[in-house]
């Protein structure tokens, strides 16, 4: 991982154009190929990334980050680097989810039916670039369907398949895809971000779910 910490704009360039203007600000460039611009606030959400797989090129006063499939193109303009450390972090052994939240992904895998009539599992922790997706499946209609299961539902969880929801858009092959928040507990705050981004809420039972009775169903 390098850390860059400089004075520099951001424009980015594709289906969409964004600039932000000059200031200090973090430049997060990680193993993966990712590259993502952050401030001192937001907790740990950017304010501009690029997926991978991109290419950087450097040049006196320019960065130039480009998607390797899509051609979009981040564009820094460097007036003063403060900062720059390369880490090398090692493999990560990834989230160990505490018993119940990840028996709860096992039992409404196993029983997907739970959440309607004519719902099929395509795959448990489907990976991705950023992570795995805790349930991948297709709704009553063969729509694709992401799923992030909580034990007790936090906006910090709708962020995270927020996330995931938007790189799983970008491939034909699923898109479009929709996502359900699933939790034991969700909290008001939370319900409220996830109404906001289109992405359904369903409490879940875990005791119903070990007696394979129904929960909260979406349709």
């Amino acid at each position: 991982m390098r850390l860059v910490i400089a004075r520099c704009s951001v424009d980015y360039v594709g289906r969409l154009t964004a600039h932000l203007p000059m200031a200090p600000r973090l430049i997060l460039l990680k193993a993966d190929g990712s590259v993502s611009i952050h401030a001192d606030d937001r907790a740990f959400k950017p304010l501009n990334w690029m997926n991978p797989p991109c290419k950087v090129r450097e040049e006196e006063g320019r960065w130039t980050v480009t998607h390797g499939k899509t051609g979009e193109q981040l564009i820094l303009t460097i007036e003063e680097i403060l900062h720059d450390s390369s880490h090398e972090l090692g493999i990560d052994p990834g989230l160990q989810k505490d018993g119940v939240e990840a028996h709860l992904q096992e039992l409404l895998a196993d029983n997907i039916t739970t959440l309607g009539t004519g719902w099929t599992l395509i795959r448990r922790e489907y990976p991705t670039a950023i992570g795995p997706v805790d349930i991948l499946c297709r709704d009553h209609l063969g729509g694709t369907v992401a799923i992030e299961i909580k034990r007790r539902g936090e906006i910090d969880g709708v962020e995270q398949l927020t996330r995931y929801l938007e790189l799983l858009n970008r491939d034909s092959l699923l898109a479009p895809v929709k996502g359900v928040f699933a939790a034991q507990e969700i909290r008001p705050q939370a319900r409220v971000l996830a109404g906001d981004r289109g992405i359904e809420c369903v409490t879940l039972d875990y005791d119903a779910l070990r007696g394979i009775e129904r929960t909260d169903t979406l349709f």
